[in-house]
């Protein structure tokens, strides 16, 4: 199968996978209004996906460092589309939080061995290629709003196995995506072989502080500017599901904006600048009043989906005999880790306001700008 297909094919999947990732937090205001959730019950839902992807992606980032696991991922795919899809039938809270946590699994084992196949298929190319692919998570958390609200804003939570059709499409891309690949992706000894080159263990732990600053407040977004935007604009449901439209469609600008830059810059002058506009966007979102919130949802996505692929080749290069490792704990954090500040996010504007809750969120890129001061360019950095 020629590169560029396999890469496209690749994308669309990764789009099918994290609509599963943009859907829990756009379910969040259908909850809060058809089962009175609390901002902090509504939160501790994304806290379920986030919390086990965030443990086990690793683990499944090790596996994949040892053996090649292609088949991780249709079967991923189907998984986080199964918790999704289950999560609207009854009303057992419990029964929610761990059908959402089973969408998180699936999230998990698919990240490590897709990034580490998706730099397979580029012949171990590095920010392009990588850009691209990261772009269809993007594309898949920018649809999430939208078919949510498409599907629950009709006939409410009773109608969300619909949103199973992106993974049973996601699933069927990835069996010939798989077969192309299994001779390159699976070497005779059943073996991942090791690349050249030391590992950066400092840089890379650096590295990842970076991204769980980046979690937090997106992730932290993300569940809440749904409800933000319907308040701040006197408008309804749809008003906020416009505004994580915008969210998460900024971040498909910004992947590809990303790695254009990074083809003139290194990739850390890229992520530095990124991290020190988005402290701007995020308080502009914060404190603005009116309907110049989705101007600054807009920016603040793109300020903050600059930095996202190039974190994940970033990672493989200061980790290059773990590229599996590296790749899952840099797209697994991205999401996972600032789903855990989402209850405390949701307890203290219970206890306050959502603005008050959200205005901590302005600290994070700032903190991520300083921490990203701390890094360089890898020795061997990988173009594509």
């Amino acid at each position: 199968m020629p590169k560029n297909k396999t890469i496209m094919m690749l994308s669309a999947g990764h789009a099918c996978v994290d609509v599963y990732q943009g859907a829990v937090a756009a379910l969040v205001p259908f909850l809060v209004a058809e089962r009175a959730y609390t901002y902090a019950a509504a939160s501790g839902v994304v806290l379920a996906a986030s919390s086990l992807s965030s443990v086990a992606q690793p683990l499944f980032g090790a596996l994949t460092d040892r053996w090649a696991l292609p088949w991780l991922l249709p079967v991923s795919t189907l998984l986080a589309g199964l918790g999704i899809a289950l999560s609207g039938l009854g009303d057992s809270y419990a029964l929610t939080l761990a059908l959402a946590a089973v969408s998180g699994i699936g999230i998990a084992a698919y990240h490590p061995e897709s990034a580490r196949v998706a730099r397979i298929a580029a012949g171990g190319g590095g920010h392009t290629a990588m850009g691209w692919f990261s772009l269809g998570g993007n594309l898949g958390f920018a649809a999430a709003p939208l078919l949510v609200a498409a599907v629950v804003a009709t006939g409410g939570l009773r109608l969300t196995p619909l949103l199973a059709v992106p993974a049973l499409v996601g699933a069927v891309l990835y069996l010939p995506v798989t077969r192309a690949l299994g001779a390159s992706a699976r070497p005779a000894a059943g073996g991942v072989p090791r690349a050249a080159g030391r590992d950066d263990v400092a840089s890379f732990v650096r590295l990842s502080l970076v991204v769980v600053c980046r979690s937090i407040v997106f992730v932290g977004l993300s569940t809440f500017i749904a409800s933000y935007a319907s308040a701040r604009t006197g408008a309804g449901t749809t008003a906020g599901a416009a505004a994580l439209f915008v969210l998460y469609l900024g971040g498909a600008v910004g992947t590809v904006l990303g790695g254009s830059l990074a083809g003139r810059w290194d990739r850390v002058r890229v992520v530095r600048v990124s991290y020190l506009v988005s402290v701007a966007a995020v308080a502009g979102v914060v404190l603005v009043p009116g309907p110049a919130i989705y101007l600054f949802a807009g920016l603040t996505s793109i300020g903050l989906s600059v930095p996202f692929s190039l974190q994940v080749t970033l990672a493989q290069d200061y980790l290059p005999a773990r590229v599996g490792t590296a790749g899952g704990v840099t797209l697994g954090l991205t999401v996972s880790v600032g789903g855990l500040a989402g209850p405390l996010i949701g307890a203290v504007a219970d206890a306050t306001s959502l603005r008050t809750a959200l205005t901590p969120l302005i600290a994070m890129p700032a903190l991520g700008w300083l921490l990203a001061r701390t890094l360089r360019e890898p020795a061997a950095a990988g173009e594509g």
